[in-house]
């Protein structure tokens, strides 16, 4: 998830440069650039968020550069679970066959993602989507719909989330993990009530 960053936005020739214009103030020299089909480009800060399929529950929500590689960070976070995951799903930015290949023969963790189109060429992608596509691995990557999606658009609201509240990476890395403990707290407790892990923002904000 992207966050935009406080303040004014540093263009990215500048940013490259170590150039600030004249005149522009209030600036995150630490926030970074990305792009999303979503939001298109975003000047700030991303978080990475672990969610899980069987339950409606937060796992992780962490600060992560915004310019840096989701799947990469995917891959270094599933691994240290690897006792509990057997199998991950996430959007094609993790369409990687040796990630695949990895997570597999390494970790014994299915990967499941969205095989870029016209990307077959080689005998281990057009097995690797092979096994994406088969019935049971697509139903159980729908599941993203109803978990991951829906919860980063529940901390993004909770918290109002479309700006940064900071600026900086140290401010934001230990908000950001702040706010993921409250959810996981939040949500663990209405779980031990039976009630809706979704409807919980009087309880994360004591209101």
């Amino acid at each position: 998830m992207m966050t935009r960053a406080r303040g004014t936005v540093w263009h990215k020739k500048d940013k490259q440069k170590g150039i600030v214009p004249e005149g522009l103030t209030g600036l995150d020299k630490s926030a970074s650039w990305s792009f999303s089909k979503a939001d298109g480009w975003v000047y700030g800060h991303g978080s990475f968020a672990l969610v899980s399929h069987r339950l409606p529950v937060l796992l992780q929500f962490k600060w992560m550069p915004n310019c840096s590689h989701e799947a990469k960070r995917m891959e270094q976070e599933v691994i240290k679970l690897v006792e509990l995951v057997d199998t991950v799903c996430m959007d094609s930015k993790a369409d990687d066959e040796k990630m695949f290949t990895r997570l597999k023969t390494e970790q014994g963790i299915k990967l499941l993602t969205v095989p870029r189109s016209k990307m077959d060429k080689s005998q281990a992608r057009k097995q690797m989507i092979a096994e994406q596509m088969q019935p049971e691995n697509r139903h159980i990557y729908k599941q993203r719909s109803i978990t991951v999606e829906p919860m980063q658009g529940l901390v993004k609201e909770l918290f109002e989330l479309e700006r940064c509240w900071m600026r900086g990476d140290k401010s934001n890395r230990w908000l950001f993990a702040a706010m993921g403990i409250a959810v996981q707290m939040a949500q663990r407790a209405a779980y031990l009530n039976g009630s809706s892990t979704w409807n919980i923002k009087d309880e994360v904000l004591g209101l």
